[in-house]
C-alpha cells in the first residue's frame, strides 16, 4: 500500500493519516505557515487563524492547524489571498486590546508582535470598541493576568488543563464578552489554580506574566543557562533566564522528563539563590554561638561525633534523615552510607511527612 502524499507550494510531500497540514509541512521541513493558537502536544483549536491556507477546490480558506491532510491535497501557503487574511487577522488582533509593543514586558518574545513585523501591519485598521474595560489581576506574588493584552488564543487553557491537568482554568462567557475565567471568574489565588505557571509558559503576548520578572530585563538582555531543578529528584530541566549574573526568571526546558513542565517550586521558589540571608558556609557552635567554619571542619565534627555515639551507644541509635530535594541517587548514597559505614537501618525520609 502506497503512503498518500499532499503537495505543498509545488513540493509533493508523504503523510502518515491523522496528520494535520501544519505538522504534514513541517515534518517536510516547510515553515512558512505561521501560527499563534497551536502548541504542539495538545488538541488544535484553530481560533486564531493565523495559519490559514489557500487548498485547491475549496471556496474557503483552511487552518492549518486544524485540517486533517487528505491524499491528494493541493496547498498553497503564501498566495495573495493567504497573507491578505493573515494581515486582516493580526490587524483585528492589535485592534483588540492594549498592544503598545514600546512599554510591554513581552516586547522582544512577543509572536504577536513577530507576526506583525513579519506581514508589515503597522496600525490596526479597527479601533478598539469605546469604553471598554480590561481587567488587570495583580493580588498575587508569582503572576499577573491584563486581559488588555489577552488575544484569545486559548493556549493557556490548553496547558493548564492538558499538559499539567490541573484544570483551573477555561474559556468563560460568549461572544465580545468571553475571556479566561478561573473558577467562575474569580482571580487565581482564590481559585484552583496551582501556581505552575505554564499557563505563563504558553502566552504567546504579555497577558500572562511573572510577576518577579517585570522590569528586570529585555529578552535580549537575558542569557540562558540549561540545569537541573534542585527541588526534587524527578531532575526537571529548567533554563535560567539570566542578567548580570542575576536568575531573572525560569521557563521549563523543552526536554525529558519534564517537557516544558514545572511545579510553583520549580518556577517560582527560586528567590533563595541571591537571598541576602542564604548559607554559604557551614557554620559550626562554639562558646553557644554559631560561627562559620570550612567544610573540612564541619565534616571531621560530624564524623568524630557519629563515631563517638557509635562507640559509646552502639550504630542502632543512630537514624539518618533523607531529603526530597536531592536527587535519587544522592539518597541512594546516603542510606548506603547509613547502612554499610554507619552500621544503621534506621534511614527516613522527609516526604513522609
Amino acid at each position: 500500500m502506497s503512503t498518500p502524499t499532499v503537495t505543498i507550494d509545488g513540493q509533493t510531500v508523504e503523510f502518515q493519516p491523522g496528520q494535520t497540514i501544519l505538522e504534514v509541512a513541517r515534518a517536510a521541513g516547510i515553515y512558512t505557515i505561521p501560527t499563534l493558537c497551536y502548541m504542539q502536544g495538545t488538541k488544535p483549536t484553530g481560533s486564531c487563524r493565523v495559519c490559514v491556507v489557500e487548498v485547491a477546490g475549496w471556496r474557503t480558506l483552511a487552518p492549518a492547524c486544524a485540517t486533517a491532510a487528505t491524499p491528494g491535497m493541493v496547498i498553497q501557503t503564501e498566495t495573495p489571498r493567504v497573507n491578505a487574511a493573515r494581515r486582516n487577522i493580526i490587524s483585528l488582533m492589535l485592534a483588540s486590546g492594549n498592544h503598545n509593543c514600546l512599554i510591554c514586558e513581552a516586547n522582544g518574545e512577543c509572536e504577536l508582535q513577530a507576526l506583525a513585523y513579519r506581514f508589515q501591519v503597522a496600525t490596526p485598521a479597527f479601533a478598539d470598541p469605546p469604553g471598554t474595560k480590561y481587567y488587570y489581576e495583580d493580588n498575587n506574588s508569582m503572576i499577573v493576568r491584563d486581559f488588555s493584552k489577552c488575544v484569545m488564543c486559548g493556549r493557556c487553557v490548553r496547558a493548564c488543563n492538558e499538559r499539567q491537568v490541573n484544570l483551573a482554568i477555561q474559556i468563560g462567557y460568549r461572544g465580545h464578552h468571553n475571556k479566561i475565567v478561573a473558577k467562575a471568574d474569580k482571580t487565581y489565588i482564590e481559585s484552583d489554580c496551582v501556581f505552575c505557571g505554564s499557563c505563563v509558559q504558553a502566552c504567546p503576548v504579555g497577558a500572562l506574566l511573572d510577576k518577579g520578572a517585570i522590569g528586570k530585563g529585555r529578552p535580549w538582555e537575558l542569557r540562558t543557562v540549561r540545569t537541573t531543578c534542585p527541588y526534587c529528584g524527578v531532575g526537571c530541566q529548567l533554563d535560567l533566564h539570566v542578567k548580570g549574573g542575576k536568575i531573572v526568571k525560569v521557563s521549563g526546558a523543552r526536554m525529558i522528563p519534564n517537557e516544558g513542565r514545572l511545579c510553583v517550586k520549580g518556577r517560582f521558589g527560586l528567590g533563595f539563590v541571591h537571598h541576602p540571608e542564604r548559607l554559604k558556609t557551614p557554620l559550626i557552635k562554639k562558646n553557644g554561638q554559631l560561627q562559620e567554619a570550612t567544610w573540612d571542619e564541619a565534616l571531621d565534627l560530624v564524623a568524630n561525633k557519629l563515631k563517638e555515639i557509635k562507640a559509646k551507644h552502639g550504630a542502632k541509635t543512630i537514624g539518618g534523615w533523607c531529603s526530597a530535594r536531592i536527587t535519587n541517587e544522592e539518597n541512594y548514597l546516603f542510606q548506603k552510607f547509613m547502612r554499610a559505614v554507619v552500621g544503621s537501618n534506621h534511614v527516613d525520609h522527609c516526604a513522609r511527612l
